[in-house]
């Protein structure tokens, strides 16, 4: 597991109990997801790097430490990512926002893309890709294989729950992303669905099945 960082907050395994219980509802769901993608923030943009700015205090001029979150972008693979990115969004307000439509052929389990939209100048940006679940890691390992056409100058993978059969896959595929989760679950069912898990993010996000 290496390259894998379990955040490990206590109100980040509290959130995610609550979540995962199966009478949650969507309203419930969706608002314990923002505060706790909110929290992973700051643990993913730990090491960002800072620049001098100038300033003014009420009392006197000084130098501060500022990011650049126009150099930061939230990848989101669709449709259950969107539901990680309002948290993001909070903490970096500058990010810009990239999409990757993919889902799961439901025979092979095998990624299938049906949109990518990315920023300009990705060459310059440092790329943070959110998708609650990482299950068989196919859709992770096509959405980065996908960014890294564009050569970015970084890759992170953010997710809620991960399957160990999904990190395998992720880095066996690029083992140079580190990945950020609230929790290792068990395995995988033959369906692709992680235990004990809390069953279809994207359905319980947005209240379908």
């Amino acid at each position: 597991m290496n390259r894998v960082t379990v955040v490990t907050h206590p109100l980040v395994q509290h959130k995610l109990t609550l979540m995962r219980r199966k009478d949650a509802s969507s309203n419930s769901f969706r608002r314990l997801l923002g505060e706790l993608s909110t929290l992973m923030a700051y643990e993913v943009t730990r090491d960002m790097p800072l620049q001098d700015m100038p300033i003014e205090t009420p009392l006197e001029a000084m130098t501060g430490k500022v990011i650049d979150g126009k150099k930061l972008v939230f990848v989101s693979i669709l449709r259950a990512g969107n539901g990680f990115l309002d948290g993001m969004l909070n903490v970096v307000p500058g990010a810009r926002v990239g999409h990757v439509g993919l889902y799961r052929d439901p025979a092979t389990l095998q990624a299938v893309e049906y949109y990518f939209k990315m920023p300009s100048g990705m060459d310059a940006r440092d790329v943070v890709v959110v998708d609650p679940m990482l299950a068989t890691g196919n859709s992770a390992a096509a959405c980065v294989d996908r960014i890294k056409r564009l050569d970015p100058r970084s890759i992170k993978f953010v997710c809620l729950l991960a399957a160990p059969e999904g990190i395998h896959r992720l880095h066996k595929a690029h083992p140079d992303v580190p990945i950020f989760t609230a929790a290792i679950d068990r395995e995988l069912n033959d369906h692709g669905y992680i235990l004990p898990g809390l069953g279809d993010a994207g359905d319980r996000i947005f209240g379908t099945k």
